[in-house]
C-alpha cells in the first residue's frame, strides 16, 4: 500500500464532502418547496381554488327585469331600455394595468382622472372579489361598442354586457315622485348585502321617490348562467353541455307599480299651472290617493340615473330655485288666508263664536297700542263667518285670536295634521310648524305675545304648512273630519299583470268637527267661489264651472314687509314677492276632489292661483264623464310627453327689482298690506 501523501485528498473524503454538498442543496430546495406550498396552500388557497374551478366553470348574472312604474290607467311611465355596458373581471385581467386599462384609456378616450379612478375600482375588485365583473364604462355608444368588440382579443378580462337601464318617459314631469337610481356605494353594498341583499359593485339603486321607497319590491331577483371558459375568461361553447339542466337559474322579475295619478289630469295640472316655482296637488278626498301632483321646478331623472358627472351636480346645488326639493311635502309655507278655516273651527269649538257672530271692520283691529291692519284700508264693515270668510276679512280673525288665544287654534291645527309629518312615506317630507305658547316661549326671543296669536289666525308668523298638508285639511273638512293617509300607489302587479298587493284607503284618525260648524265654514266656503265678490268667484267663472259648486279659499301670503308704498307683483325682486294659495274641494255638497296651488313668489291668490285649481277641478269632471261613456284602453302604452317646456326665469334677475325693494317697518311703525283688486291678501304684521 502506498501512504497517503501530505496535502492529497483520499477519494473517500472527497466523496463525503460532495454528499455533505449535495444534502444541503437538497434541504434548501426542500425548504423553499415547503415555503412555496405553504403560501400557496394556505395562504393564497382561496384565490387558486376559486380561479381553478373559474377556469372550468364560470357564473354569468343574468340580471331581473326591473318593474315598471304606470298611471291608474296603466300607461307606462317608467320602464327599461337596452344598454350595454363594459366591464373588467380582474382575475381574468393579465397584464390589466399594463397593457388592457391603457388600451381601454385608449379606445374609449378617457383622461388621466377617469383612468385612474377606473384603476382603482379594478384593484378593489382584485382585493375583494376577483371574480366579479367590475364596471368599468356604462351605456356605451354605438362607435365605443364597435371599437371594443374590434380589439377583445387584446383584452382580457373585458366584458361587453347588455344591460337595462333605466327610462323615465315623462322628463321632468313627477320626477320628485318618481325619484332616479345611481351607482351603490361601498358603505351600502356592504350594509344590504350583509341584510341578505344581493348587489354587485356597479349595480344602481333606488334613490329618492318611488325608486327608493320600493327598492327591494321593484329589482326583482337575479339569475344565474354557468358557462365553460378558459383561463382568460372566454366561453367554451362546446363544452357548455357538459353542465346539464342546473346550468341556468332564470331571473325573477321586479313587482310593477300601478298609480294613483291620472296623466290626463296630470297633465291639466301642468299646463295650467303658471308658477316658475311652487306646487299642484290633487288628492280624493274620500279615499286619500293623490290624483295629480306637481312640484316645479324639477330635475331630469334620465341625466341623474348613473354616473353624474361633478359638474352636472354642482349645477343643480348652485341653482337659486333648488330643483332638487320636493315643494309638495319637503318644504313648508305661511300659507296665507287658506288657514283661516282652522281658525274659524276653532272660533266655533270655543263657544266664543257663532256663525252668526258679528264683528265690525273698520280697516284694522286695535290690540294695545297699535293697529293691525286689514287688508282692505277701508274696512269690510259689519261681517258675519261667512262675510268673513268669504271677503276674507283680517280684522274678524284678529277677534277670533284676541278671545281665545292661540292655543285653541293650534289644537285644531295639531288634529287636522299640521306640525307633524303626513305619513306619506313615498317622498320625504318636513312637519311643518303649529306654534302654541309653550313654542313660542321656547323659540321666540321674550317669549309669547299676543300678537303672536292674531298673526298665526291669518295664517302668517310661524304658521308653516306643507301643500300635502293644506290638502289633507280640506279633504278632512270635506269628507266629515276624516283625516286619511294620502297614497300615490294603487296597487303592485307581476310581469302578467296580476294584482299582488292592493293598497286600501286609510284613516289615520277622525277628527271631531261639530257638523254645524263644519257646515257653517263651508258656507263661506262656498261664497268665495259661487258669489259675486268672492276671491275666487271670476277664476271659476272663467273656467266655465258653472254647474259644479267650489267650495274654495285663496291666499296670499306675504314674503317680506311691506311699507307705506303699494307695490305690484312685478315691481317687487322675485324672491320678496308673495306666494299665491288657493285650496278647495268639489262639489261642495258631495265633495270628491281637493286641490291645493302654491304658485311660489307668484303674487296675488285670486289671480295667480285659484285660475290653476279652476282648471283641474273642471278637468277632472270631464275625463269623469267621458270614462263613464267609453273608457279608454290604455293599459301598458308608453307615456308620450305632450307638455310646453314649463315657465322659466332669468335667473340673473332674482333679485333685481324694476323699483326700489320694499319700505322694511320700524317697529310699532303700520303696515301696508298687499293687495290686489278682486283678491284676499294675507299680511303678518
Amino acid at each position: 500500500m502506498t501512504p497517503p501523501t501530505i496535502g492529497n485528498t483520499t477519494p473517500g473524503r472527497d466523496l463525503k464532502r460532495r454528499f455533505l454538498w449535495l444534502g444541503l442543496a437538497m434541504s434548501l430546495g426542500l425548504v423553499a418547496l415547503a415555503i412555496q406550498l405553504y403560501r400557496l396552500q394556505l395562504i393564497r388557497h382561496e384565490e387558486y381554488a376559486a380561479k381553478s374551478v373559474a377556469n372550468f366553470v364560470k357564473e354569468v348574472r343574468l340580471r331581473a327585469d326591473r318593474g315598471v312604474i304606470k298611471d291608474a290607467r296603466g300607461t307606462i311611465l317608467v320602464d327599461s331600455r337596452p344598454s350595454f355596458d363594459a366591464f373588467v373581471t380582474p382575475a381574468f385581467c393579465t397584464d390589466c394595468f399594463e397593457q388592457v386599462i391603457p388600451r381601454l384609456a385608449e379606445l374609449l378616450q378617457w383622461d388621466a382622472d377617469q383612468r385612474k379612478k377606473i384603476e382603482d375600482l379594478v384593484r378593489m375588485g382584485r382585493r375583494n372579489a376577483p371574480f366579479q365583473p367590475v364596471p368599468v364604462r356604462v351605456d356605451l355608444t354605438r362607435d365605443e361598442y364597435d371599437r371594443l368588440n374590434a380589439r377583445r382579443d387584446i383584452l382580457d378580462g373585458v366584458e361587453v354586457v347588455p344591460v337595462p337601464h333605466r327610462n323615465y318617459r315623462a322628463d321632468m314631469v313627477l320626477s320628485h315622485v318618481l325619484g332616479y337610481m345611481n351607482e351603490i356605494t361601498q358603505e351600502e353594498l356592504e350594509r344590504l348585502n350583509g341584510d341578505g341583499a344581493k348587489y354587485a359593485l356597479g349595480d344602481y339603486i333606488g334613490r329618492r321617490g318611488l325608486e327608493r321607497y320600493f327598492e327591494s319590491k321593484l329589482r326583482g331577483q337575479d339569475g344565474v348562467r354557468k358557462e365553460v371558459v378558459n383561463a382568460r375568461g372566454q366561453t367554451i361553447e362546446e363544452l357548455n353541455d357538459m353542465l346539464g339542466e342546473n346550468a341556468v337559474i332564470p331571473p325573477t322579475a321586479g313587482s310593477n307599480l300601478v298609480l294613483s295619478i291620472d296623466m290626463r289630469l296630470q297633465e291639466e295640472a301642468e299646463r295650467a299651472f303658471p308658477g316658475v316655482t311652487g306646487a299642484v296637488v290633487a288628492i280624493d278626498v274620500n279615499t286619500g290617493f293623490i290624483k295629480a301632483l306637481v312640484s316645479r321646478p324639477g330635475f331630469d331623472p334620465n341625466l341623474l340615473t348613473g354616473r353624474v358627472t361633478p359638474s352636472q351636480m354642482a349645477m343643480l346645488a348652485r341653482d337659486p330655485l333648488h330643483p332638487m326639493i320636493n315643494r309638495v311635502a319637503a318644504e313648508h309655507y305661511s300659507p296665507g288666508s287658506t288657514f283661516k278655516v282652522v281658525t274659524q273651527l276653532a272660533a266655533f269649538k270655543s263657544g266664543a263664536f257663532r256663525p252668526e257672530t258679528v264683528v265690525n271692520c273698520s280697516g284694522g283691529y286695535r290690540l294695545g297700542a297699535r293697529v293691525w291692519r286689514c287688508h282692505k284700508d277701508s274696512g269690510h264693515g259689519p261681517l258675519d263667518a261667512k262675510g268673513a270668510m268669504k271677503a276674507s276679512c283680517d280684522a274678524w280673525f284678529y277677534k277670533v285670536a284676541d278671545t281665545i288665544g292661540l292655543d285653541p287654534i293650534a289644537e285644531m291645527g295639531k288634529s287636522l295634521g299640521l306640525g307633524r309629518p303626513s305619513g306619506v312615506g313615498v317622498v320625504a317630507e318636513v312637519p311643518g310648524i303649529m306654534p302654541s305658547i309653550s313654542y313660542h316661549d321656547k323659540v321666540s326671543p321674550g317669549g309669547y305675545t299676543k300678537g303672536m296669536a292674531l298673526n298665526s289666525a291669518i295664517g302668517q308668523g310661524d304658521v308653516n304648512v306643507t301643500p300635502l298638508q293644506l290638502a289633507l285639511v280640506y279633504a278632512a273638512l270635506a269628507n266629515g273630519g276624516k283625516f286619511l293617509k294620502p297614497q300615490m300607489v294603487q296597487r303592485m302587479e307581476d310581469l302578467d299583470g296580476n294584482i299582488t298587493k292592493e293598497f286600501l284607503p286609510e284613516i289615520v284618525r277622525q277628527v271631531d268637527i261639530d257638523p254645524a260648524h263644519r257646515k257653517a265654514v263651508i258656507d263661506g266656503l262656498i261664497a268665495v267661489g259661487q258669489e259675486p265678490g268672492g276671491t275666487a268667484y271670476r277664476a271659476k267663472i272663467n273656467a266655465g264651472l258653472k254647474d259644479v259648486i267650489v267650495a274654495a279659499k285663496t291666499g296670499t301670503a306675504q314674503v317680506a314687509r311691506i311699507g307705506a308704498v303699494r307695490l305690484r307683483t312685478q315691481q317687487m325682486s322675485y324672491f320678496e314677492r308673495h306666494h299665491a294659495w288657493f285650496a278647495g274641494f268639489a262639489p261642495a255638497a258631495t265633495p270628491e276632489l281637493a286641490v291645493v296651488v302654491l304658485n311660489e313668489h307668484g303674487g296675488q291668490g285670486g289671480t295667480d292661483a285659484a285660475p290653476t285649481a279652476m282648471a283641474v277641478l273642471k278637468k277632472y269632471f270631464e275625463l269623469k264623464a267621458q270614462d263613464a261613456i267609453s273608457p279608454p284602453p290604455r293599459a301598458n302604452q308608453p307615456y308620450t310627453p305632450s307638455l310646453p317646456p314649463a315657465p322659466s326665469l332669468d335667473t340673473a334677475a332674482l333679485t333685481r327689482a324694476v323699483v326700489p325693494a320694499p319700505h322694511v317697518n320700524l317697529p310699532g311703525e303700520p303696515i301696508q298690506p298687499p293687495s290686489e283688486s278682486g283678491d284676499d291678501s294675507a299680511t303678518a304684521h
